[in-house]
């Protein structure tokens, strides 16, 4: 274990104080070792003091046995590895703890010390496959989606220049609404625009500027989320998102793509938070302020979930907490906002309301450099 590593405790849960003590006694020096007397004390442990690597229950307790215990921990600290140790063997208590708490080992009183310890080590061991095997994976989903959005930036700039802006609308939303992994949906907004690469130029300009659209360009443009939602089903964990993507056409009353039955809550609520404010960021392409834009999204019965367009009424007074500035090109830095697009020529190289990555404003200088650029050009800096 490394000096900055802290250390992978376990945590022992009883309705005995003497079994706890004995546990100290024979595992001292070894682990890292706390306890808790009881359902109650080990909640507030796992709570307050974990994580925990591994959480070791007795079975049969007052108020609430091991069993669910550890079903209650399996939410409250996934990573932790559960073991259940208890003098009453049944097999209906080993059939409901591994089914209801995912226990990793079932091991009976009287336990020796030299079988415990073996039990713990390889608890540990599983612990620490676990927590490896998700950074990996939360460093390619990571990867994955800078790709799609770096691409998407660089390939079709106004696309990304309007998920961009969503983006911080529904950022906004689920912190408002305390959502549980708001990743999921900031992600779905940056990636809500990506079957837009299957798209012509044309189309997007006329759809990111408000302009009216034919009856073909508009069944066009209706098929992109599915053709998103197509491409993130390939990628592990973004389920949601895909889910989220596919349902962003849909009105609340469940009119609209993808054809189906699904209306009001049964839509998925990421689908639901997209379908207002992709809405509310076309009628401000359109012309419309803020105000008006809410007003007109009010006046569209039976569109949105109610409780939504509440929420966004709420949110859109953050947008107060930026500064506008006027910056040259080699003063660009990560996380500036643009509020103009920046052109070369008729050609709309990166959109209003992009935020700034380092790849883009790499790719900005380089441009500029070949190619002298409009300057200076309007950011906007999040107030600190």
């Amino acid at each position: 274990m490394s000096p900055n590593k802290p250390p992978e405790k376990i945590l022992f849960v009883d309705d005995e104080a003497a079994v706890l003590d004995s546990f100290k006694r024979q595992l001292r020096g070894k682990f890292d070792i706390d306890t808790a007397l009881g359902p109650a004390a080990a909640q507030q442990a796992i709570q307050n003091d974990g994580p925990y690597a591994v959480i070791v229950s007795d079975m049969k307790m007052p108020g609430m046995n091991g069993a669910q215990l550890l079903a209650w921990a399996r939410g409250a600290s996934p990573e932790s590895v559960r073991m259940i140790l208890t003098g009453f063997a049944d097999m209906d208590s080993a059939v409901k703890a591994v089914n209801e708490g995912n226990v990793y080992r079932f091991l009976t009183k009287p336990c020796d010390a030299q079988t415990l310890i073996r039990a713990l080590i390889d608890a540990i061991r599983q612990y620490r496959l676990e927590i490896a095997e998700r950074q990996i994976l939360e460093q390619t989903l990571q990867g994955a989606i800078k790709v799609l959005t770096d691409m998407l930036a660089l390939v079709k700039p106004e696309a990304f220049g309007r998920a961009s802006r969503i983006s911080r609308h529904v950022r906004e939303i689920a912190a408002e609404m305390a959502l549980e992994q708001p990743w999921q949906y900031e992600t779905a907004a940056m990636l809500s625009q990506i079957g837009c690469l299957a798209l012509p130029d044309d189309l997007l300009y006329k759809v990111y500027k408000g302009k009216p659209l034919s009856r073909m360009e508009s069944e066009e443009f209706r098929g992109h989320p599915a053709m998103a939602a197509e491409l993130l089903d390939n990628i592990p964990r973004l389920e949601p998102v895909s889910q989220a993507i596919l349902y962003q056409e849909k009105q609340f009353d469940g009119y609209g793509p993808p054809e189906g039955g699904l209306a009001g809550h049964a839509i998925p609520l990421g689908g639901r938070i997209l379908k207002v404010v992709l809405d509310f960021d076309s009628l401000s392409a359109g012309g419309l302020n803020k105000a008006k834009g809410l007003v007109e999204l009010k006046k569209r019965h039976g569109w949105y979930d109610p409780d939504l367009l509440l929420v966004l009424e709420e949110t859109l007074g953050m947008e107060a907490k930026y500064n506008l500035r006027q910056v040259d090109i080699v003063d660009l830095e990560e996380n500036m906002i643009l509020s103009q697009d920046i052109c070369a020529g008729s050609r709309v190289l990166l959109a209003r309301g992009q935020q700034l990555s380092r790849t883009l404003i790499v790719s900005l200088r380089n441009y500029h450099r070949a190619q002298r650029l409009a300057e200076p050009v309007e950011v906007l800096v999040p107030i600190r």
